[in-house]
Order: structure tokens, then C-alpha cells, then sequence
């Protein structure tokens, strides 16, 4: 951000400044060992990606050998066993990963009429390639696609969201976030307490096919 400044000029809120270039700015640091949403983020990409590869091998068990009890138990204790061992693996990640990257997920915000930007840090994201870059190298090695996937989405550090696209915003001021979704985007968009307000209604104001 040290060749960003020449831009800020205004003070709007204890952060965001609003700049000449008709942006509003600002800088949030998520501490990763108190702050979970990016560690949920990365259990529920693993989650989905199992639960595909559950789901196909539950349906070929019900066809090869029907839908009794001794099938289903079974599964769903197969079920219960990956999900406490991916959660216990996905912990263990979760802390390498945060430890390389300082205990934070430093990341800056652009803001204007038409939509949001969500970029991490220069340093970090050179960091975060490097690391999905060999999360996915792995993944690819050891045949594990959900870790490939991991690896790959690591590699993505920065987001845009365009406020016409956007079909739902959900508030979560305890963790300072506000999600952004469009049909086939994510983005999280975090502002300290002081500032949360206004960016909250600024994007709320500006999406104009909310749902």
C-alpha cells in the first residue's frame, strides 16, 4: 500500500478515506487465530468436495447391495470418522498456514459507486501464491482433489464484486464481516466496529437486485 498513498485525501470514517480517484479506501488486518472465517472457508471447500465422493459412493452401495441398516450405519459412520479426522487435519493446515503468514490475513479494500474490490497485501499475496502453489502440487501428487482445489482458490488474492451482480449481503459485526454474493461470487469484506456502519450501508445502498 506504500505506492497507494499519494491518492489519500480525505479522512470519511476512522479507516476509509475517500480518495482522488473517487474510491473510497481502507486496510483490515483479520487475525487468523481469533477471527474463524477463513478457517471455515476452507473446511466447507473440503466438505463439499467430500461430500460429492460420499454421495456417488452411497449411491453405488444402494444399488449393489440395497438400502439396509448395516449399509447406511455404515456409511454414516464412515461419514462421522472422515469429518472429525478432515476437521483435525484442516486445523493442523489452517495453523502452518497462519503462522507463515504472521497470524494475519492483511488485506486492503476499494470502494466506488459501481462495486468492490478485496486485494491482500503485496507481501501476502506473494506469500499466498507460493503456498497454494505447492498445496496444489501436492494435492495433484497425492490424488486428492479437494486439496488441489485448496491450493488452487490459495493461489486467488484478489476479488471484485460488482454491486449489480450482487443478490445477497449478510452481516456478521461480531467478526467485522460483511459478505457480498453474487450468483457465482463470494467476496467478504471486513471494516473495524468503528467504521462497519458505513461501509455496511454503503454497499447495502448500492445493490440495487438485493433478494
Amino acid at each position: 500500500m506504500k505506492n497507494d498513498n499519494r491518492y489519500w485525501d480525505s479522512v470519511v470514517t476512522e479507516r476509509v478515506t475517500l480518495c482522488e480517484d473517487g474510491k473510497y479506501r481502507w486496510r483490515y488486518d483479520v487475525n487468523l487465530f481469533k477471527n474463524p472465517t477463513i478457517f471455515w472457508l476452507v473446511w466447507k471447500i473440503l466438505l463439499f468436495s467430500f461430500l460429492a465422493i460420499f454421495l456417488f459412493v452411497f449411491v453405488s452401495d444402494a444399488i449393489n447391495w440395497g438400502l439396509g441398516a448395516e449399509i447406511i450405519i455404515r456409511n454414516l459412520k464412515f461419514l462421522a470418522y472422515f469429518l472429525i479426522g478432515m476437521t483435525a487435519v484442516t486445523a493442523l493446515g489452517y495453523s502452518v498456514y497462519a503462522a507463515i503468514m504472521g497470524g494475519k490475513y492483511c488485506v486492503v479494500f476499494e470502494m466506488d459507486e459501481v462495486g468492490i474490490n478485496h486485494r491482500q497485501t503485496e507481501n501476502q499475496a506473494k506469500k499466498a501464491k507460493k503456498l497454494g502453489a505447492v498445496t496444489a502440487a501436492a494435492g495433484a501428487a497425492a490424488g486428492s482433489f479437494s486439496a488441489m482445489g485448496v491450493g488452487i482458490n490459495s493461489t486467488r488474492t484478489e476479488m471484485y464484486s460488482e454491486f449489480a451482480g450482487v443478490k445477497r449481503v449478510k452481516a456478521y459485526p461480531r467478526r467485522n464481516l460483511i459478505k457480498v454474493n453474487g450468483t457465482l461470487s463470494h467476496n467478504q469484506v471486513y471494516a473495524v466496529p468503528e467504521d462497519y456502519e458505513f461501509v455496511k450501508s454503503f454497499i447495502i445502498s448500492h445493490c440495487t437486485n438485493l433478494k
